[in-house]
């Protein structure tokens, strides 16, 4: 086993973190997406946070698979996590499974 669960459907919280993360993907992809929306995700515990790949619908047919890692922070008692991508892959349909990546 290598510390992922299984792909889950996307939950409020992986939803947050998509949309926290789409200035980055954004820059990174040069595309502006009109529809940007998780619906599937896979997570593993990590030393320091969290990793998550994230399946985005971002219009038509069109999917893109996000790499995040998420770093639970406090600030001034108040959690205030941090999101940094990874990475994107690009070109992916509904049924890609979504395999963990960096690049």
């Amino acid at each position: 086993m290598d510390g992922w669960s299984e792909t889950e459907d996307a939950t409020e919280a992986t939803k947050m973190i998509c949309n926290l993360v789409k200035g980055q993907v954004e820059k990174q992809t040069g595309k502006n997406y009109g529809e940007f929306k998780a619906v599937k995700y896979r997570v593993k515990n990590v030393a320091g946070g969290q990793l998550f790949v994230i399946k985005v619908h971002v219009g038509g047919a069109d999917y893109i698979h996000l790499s995040v890692f998420q770093i639970p922070l406090l600030v001034h008692g108040v959690p205030d996590p941090k999101e940094i991508l990874r990475g994107v892959e690009q070109h992916k349909t509904k049924d890609d499974p979504l395999v963990p990546f960096t690049n």
